[in-house]
């Protein structure tokens, strides 16, 4: 059964990406996987002007596939997730994220690379990866920049979640509003779609051109540090078994 449902809005302007797995709509390999071949087969299209992120039901995400972290799949999990942002920054098509309910780890991750989030009352947006004993790679190099360090510092170390309003004062979300699907389509219909494909994605490229400079190897030295040094801890490995057995993990600080 296919984890996400595609559409062309918009005379083919818009490619909308639902992800389509509740309730917490898990960013696991298949449906990553499904995303890059969306990707792959549509952004290509030189009249595409906006790709648009959201969760099918009340959540948008409720974060990457904790048994896809255990030991031996990690270094798979961890590849194809960045090979999903490396995917994102390379199409340089404008990305939106449409935000309801939980929207936490990868999925939050996610929502960040976004050039515009919009979120509804209902959002929460966390990275709760450290009380499993692991971090997020994505958002460890990424949030500093939009948020600041200290607010970034905040999230990824405390594994806590903010209100949409929160994430709204720090700069995370770009709007809040109670119909959020209403307000991203007059946002793309008045500042988007008026404008040319090709310029939106110079554009794009311009304005992350650090991104584009320094995130790919930035990424890939992040997989080594994650796959190799923190795998090998005994915590980290402790974390992800206490997750998936439902019980509270034994910390033995190594």
């Amino acid at each position: 059964m296919e984890k996400i449902k595609t559409r062309r809005e918009n005379e083919g302007q818009v490619l909308r990406i639902v992800l389509s797995a509740p309730p917490g709509n898990v960013l696991d390999a298949q449906m990553m996987s499904e995303i890059v071949s969306c990707l792959d087969a549509e952004a290509s299209d030189k009249k595409l002007k906006a790709i648009v992120f959201e969760g099918e039901g009340k959540h948008f995400c409720f974060g990457a596939s904790v048994p896809e972290h255990v030991k031996d799949k990690a270094p798979d999990m961890i590849r194809g997730f960045h090979g999903l942002f490396k995917k994102l920054l390379a199409c340089a098509v404008p990305t939106f994220a449409l935000v309801r309910g939980q929207c936490l780890g990868g999925g939050m991750e996610l929502a960040a690379f976004c050039n515009f989030v919009i979120a509804e009352p209902s959002a929460k947006f966390g990275q709760p990866e450290i009380v499993l004993a692991v971090f997020p790679p994505v958002a460890a190099l990424i949030l500093p920049g939009i948020i600041g360090q200290s607010r970034a510092d905040d999230l990824v170390l405390t594994g806590r979640s903010i209100d949409a309003a929160t994430a709204h004062a720090w700069g995370l979300v770009h709007a809040v509003a109670d119909d959020g699907a209403a307000l991203l389509a007059d946002a793309l219909a008045k500042h988007f779609l008026p404008k040319s494909a090709e310029s939106l994605r110079h554009a794009n490229r311009a304005v992350r051109e650090a991104w584009h400079r320094e995130l790919p190897a930035a990424l890939d030295r992040m997989e080594q540090v994650y796959v190799k040094d923190l795998m090998s801890t005994r915590d980290a490995n402790e974390g992800i078994a206490a997750f998936l057995e439902k019980r509270p993990p034994k910390w033995e600080n190594r």
